[in-house]
């Protein structure tokens, strides 16, 4: 039996005009108040469990059910979203990577992010040529830096070939230690700000985490590292699973967990290997609306938030 399942993505929820750093990619508190309402009228706002039982159990989702999911594990989504999902009733699926609670360290995903909103896309991009330049050679050999923009700047959805370039770059691009180095570097230049204090503010605690479970949020797993997990080596994916699991055992059921891949990167290595640790559904970036019976349960597809109201009306039109 086919059900249609929207599944709505979310990062960053916060009163983006009124914080330090207003360019964050993020959904501004009145927007996000507004799509809530909109949902309320236009959608059925349906849990996890209702997800997995309609895949598993063969129960019938209502139309246009929609599942609410935010990556990250953000302080905001305690403080802002929670708050605003329990006025209306509704549960928010909440997936964190394991080392934000296991360690006061920034991954350097956040860092880009704040890097690329202290600076303008035009400044960020010639510091980062310059530094790939400083770098080439001796320890760490990568190609020119044309033939670099060449092969990674690529337009997306949401972002132009610049930013898609930095990103790439910083995030799977280069050798690791290379792009901790860079990261931080540039961290430290744009926003002057020690890592650890900035990592406090900026990630939910174990004692936020379980408020929400008991409140009746879903917790759900992002990994460990936040990694691209099909570009690593099969040992390297699968202990970067375990070590997120292990971080994330006092919020999720080992047989009946949830996947959501960091940046949505996954092949049928890292499917099977979550499958056989017990996930039972997993979420990737794919975008179009989900049908539970025919899409693979492990690499569901999800829309962002800016496919709907007030920002778009992309989920009317996507397949």
């Amino acid at each position: 039996m086919e059900n249609r399942l929207y599944i709505a993505m979310y990062h960053y929820t916060r009163d983006l005009v009124n914080s330090r750093y207003p360019r964050i990619k993020g959904l501004d508190l009145p927007l996000f108040r507004h799509q809530l309402d909109f949902f309320q009228q236009k959608f059925h706002v349906v849990t996890m469990e209702d997800v997995i039982e309609a895949v598993y159990g063969g129960g019938r989702l209502p139309d246009y059910a929609l599942l609410l999911t935010f990556d990250d594990g953000y302080i905001d989504n305690y403080t802002v979203a929670m708050p605003l999902l329990q006025e209306r009733h509704m549960q928010g699926s909440f997936f964190i990577p394991g080392k934000t609670i296991m360690k006061n360290e920034l991954l350097d995903v956040n860092k880009i992010h704040f890097i690329l909103a202290s600076r303008s896309t035009r400044v960020v991009l010639s510091d980062l040529l310059e530094k790939l330049d400083e770098y080439r050679g001796g320890e760490y050999s990568y190609p020119k830096n044309d033939t670099l923009f060449e092969q990674y700047a690529c337009a997306s959805r949401l972002d132009d070939k610049e930013t898609i370039f930095i990103k790439r770059i910083l995030q799977t691009v280069l050798p690791e230690k290379l792009r901790n180095r860079i990261t931080s570097e540039l961290f430290e230049e744009y926003l002057g700000l020690p890592e650890d204090k900035f990592a406090r503010e900026l990630y939910m605690n174990h004692d936020q985490i379980r408020f929400m479970k008991n409140a009746g949020m879903f917790i759900g797993f992002h990994g460990y590292d936040h990694y691209w997990l099909a570009n690593l080596s099969e040992e390297e994916m699968k202990t970067d699973i375990d070590k997120g699991l292990e971080s994330m055992g006092d919020f999720i059921d080992m047989d009946n967990w949830v996947i959501n891949y960091p940046y949505g990167s996954y092949n049928s290595c890292v499917c099977q290997y979550a499958k056989n640790r017990g996930a039972k559904i997993g979420l990737t970036t794919e975008v179009r609306i989900a049908r539970c019976g025919v899409d693979d349960v492990l690499a569901l597809p999800r829309l962002d938030c800016n496919d709907f109201p007030p920002k778009s009306r992309n989920y009317e039109v996507i397949g």
